[in-house]
This record gives structure tokens, C-alpha cells and sequence, in this order.
């Protein structure tokens, strides 16, 4: 038995409010072995390890982040989630206006797929 959309929405409200803890391994659990994490800016990246490397690579420069979950629908192994992910590097920080894509299996995110404009990032944190 597969797991539901409400199953699937929860996963995704506990992986945008783990970010806050900073914690790469922890963020990486969420992902298949194989997940893909697709920041739109970059290209995608494959497979737990590089999922966990990327992210590693984002938290090593902030010291504190919250994303505040603003929409959240799902059909079927889809969940879409619009977020203001608030992040703090040092003396800098972005309001960043996101949306999510999730492609779910078993549970655990198969692909994320991430929309921002890079721009509102890259100036604010510069």
C-alpha cells in the first residue's frame, strides 16, 4: 500500500520545517537512494550522497533559516509546496518567494524540483 496524499503533504511539511535545524544529514533522510534535487538555477543532481553534498554546500555559509509553508496541494505522489524561505548568512539575509515541486515514492522524496528567481538571492546575499 502506497502512501497517501495526506501522507505524502506531511513528509514535505516536516522536510521544510527541518531546514531550520541545519542539518544536511538529516534533510538528505527525506530523498531516495536515488532522489533527484533539481535547484533551477543549476542542473540536477542524482543519488543521496550528491543530494547531501549540495546541500551541505548551501548550509555552510547561513546561520539560520525558516521557511514558512504559504500553499501546499498534492495529487496522487505530486506535492506542490509555495514557500517564503527567510535565510541569514552572516550579515546578510533573503526573503526568497519559492516554489517546490515533489515527486514522492514510498514515502520519501523521488525528485524535488525548485523554482526561484536567482537574482533575488544573488543580490541579497552577494
Amino acid at each position: 500500500m502506497g502512501a497517501t496524499e495526506k501522507d505524502n503533504e506531511q513528509v514535505i511539511r516536516d522536510f521544510v520545517e527541518a531546514w531550520s535545524r541545519l542539518d544536511a544529514d538529516e534533510l538528505v533522510a527525506y530523498f531516495t537512494d536515488d532522489g533527484v534535487y533539481h535547484n533551477m538555477p543549476m542542473g540536477p543532481v542524482a543519488g543521496r550522497d550528491n543530494v547531501r553534498e549540495l546541500i551541505k554546500g548551501f548550509l555552510s555559509s547561513w546561520t539560520e533559516t525558516t521557511w514558512d509553508l504559504l500553499n501546499l496541494a498534492s495529487v496522487g505522489d505530486v506535492v506542490i509546496a509555495e514557500r517564503l524561505d527567510r535565510t541569514v548568512a552572516g550579515d546578510k539575509s533573503v526573503d526568497l518567494p519559492c516554489v517546490g515541486v515533489f515527486e514522492m515514492k514510498g514515502g520519501k522524496i523521488k525528485t524535488w524540483r525548485d523554482y526561484f528567481d536567482f537574482a533575488t538571492y544573488s543580490r541579497a546575499m552577494g
